[in-house]
């Protein structure tokens, strides 16, 4: 990743991440809050504290690959159905399509650095 263009690919992929991971929160306190009220602050700080755990750059436990993408997997997928229980077929797909992109061209990346 020496060249500039690739590095600044890069850079936009991961800030893209952190976005769809700041989403995929919302989605979740947005489907918790039409279940019922203590699944609107559950549901996201669930995912949260996994992602901290095992998922994050810096995450407090070390786990292999594996891990942290099933963990990813999870909470990606979870917004995606909760998407899909809202009524959003489309956005739901389109956000279910752009995290997988994302997440393929990170760990692509990040592999290589």
């Amino acid at each position: 990743m020496t060249r500039p263009g690739v590095r600044s690919f890069f850079l936009v992929n991961e800030g893209l991440a952190f976005v769809l991971e700041v989403v995929a929160l919302g989605i979740l306190a947005w489907w918790g809050s039409t279940v019922a009220l203590w699944l609107a602050v559950a549901a996201p700080l669930a995912a949260a504290v996994l992602w901290g755990a095992f998922a994050a750059p810096k995450a407090r436990f070390a786990v292999p690959l594996a891990a942290q993408l099933a963990v990813k997997a999870l909470v990606f997928g979870a917004a995606a159905l909760a998407l899909l229980a809202l009524g959003q077929r489309a956005v739901g797909l389109w956000f279910a399509g752009t995290v997988l992109v994302n997440t393929a061209l990170a760990t692509y990346y990040r592999s290589r650095s």
